[in-house]
C-alpha cells in the first residue's frame, strides 16, 4: 500500500473502533477522502483492507458500509473467541517476560480506575484501554495464524462500545479478570491464565448478546 493508504487505513479503522462511525452506517469515499485529505484511491484501499479485517462490509449495490452483527452472528463471534482467545492467553503468559508483566499490569490497573463505577468513570476511555490489554496478549502468543483468525472476533464488541452495555457488576467482573490474568502471568500459570480469559469472554457475550437482543426488541416494537 501506499503511504496515504495506509494513512486512510490508520484513521478509517480509528474511527470505527472509536466509535465515531456505528455499525451499518455507510462509509462514502468522497466523504472520507475530504475529511482525511486524500484521494478516493487511497480511501477505496483503505476499505478494502478493513472488509479483509472484518470492520467493513463492501456490496455492490450497497457501497461500504460499518459492519453490524445480527445476534447470531454475535454469538457466532464470542464462540470463536472462546475457543480460541483463552488458547492464545495461555501461550502469551508463557512468553510474557518482566517488561511485559509490567505493561499488562499498568493497563489493567488503568482501566480499573476509570472503569470503575462512580464519579470518575470514563467508558470511552476504557475501549483503547481494552484494546491495548487484549492485542498484547495476542502479540505475546506469537501464533499470526491465531491471531488472523481472532482479530475480526475481537474488533466486532469493540466496535459495538461494548463497555456502555455493561451494568455495574458484570463491569467490575470484566475489570477483575484483566487484574487476574495479570495475576496468573506473574504465577507462571498458563491454564489460570486461559480459565480466566474463558470466563471474561463468556461475561462479554451474556452482556453482548442481552443487549443486541434489547436493541431487536426495541425495534420491533417501536419503543
Amino acid at each position: 500500500m501506499t503511504r496515504a493508504s495506509e494513512r486512510a487505513l490508520e484513521a478509517v479503522r480509528e474511527m470505527i473502533l472509536r466509535g465515531d462511525v456505528a455499525p451499518g452506517l455507510r462509509l462514502g469515499e468522497v466523504e472520507l477522502a475530504e475529511r482525511l485529505g486524500v484521494s478516493r484511491t487511497p480511501v477505496r484501499e483503505a476499505l478494502t483492507r478493513l472488509a479483509a479485517e472484518g470492520l467493513v462490509e463492501i456490496s455492490p449495490n450497497r457501497g461500504a458500509r460499518v459492519t453490524s452483527w445480527s445476534i447470531a452472528e454475535l454469538e457466532g463471534v464470542f464462540d470463536l473467541r472462546a475457543a480460541l482467545e483463552p488458547r492464545a492467553t495461555a501461550r502469551a503468559v508463557s512468553r510474557a517476560d518482566a517488561a511485559d508483566l509490567a505493561a499488562l499490569d499498568a493497563l489493567a490497573t488503568e482501566m480499573l480506575a476509570v472503569g470503575s463505577p462512580g464519579p470518575g468513570q470514563d467508558l470511552d476511555a476504557l475501549v483503547p484501554l481494552n484494546r491495548e490489554f487484549h492485542g498484547r496478549l495476542v502479540t505475546l502468543a506469537d501464533h499470526p495464524a491465531l491471531a488472523a483468525a481472532l482479530a475480526g472476533a475481537i474488533h466486532a464488541p469493540i466496535v459495538l462500545r461494548n463497555f456502555h452495555a455493561y451494568g455495574d457488576a458484570s463491569l467490575l467482573r470484566s475489570l477483575s479478570h484483566h487484574a487476574e490474568i495479570v495475576a496468573a502471568a506473574r504465577a507462571g500459570d498458563p491454564e489460570w491464565a486461559r480459565a480466566v480469559m474463558t470466563a471474561h469472554i463468556h461475561n462479554a457475550r451474556a452482556v453482548m448478546v442481552r443487549a443486541a437482543a434489547d436493541a431487536q426488541n426495541e425495534k420491533e416494537t417501536g419503543s
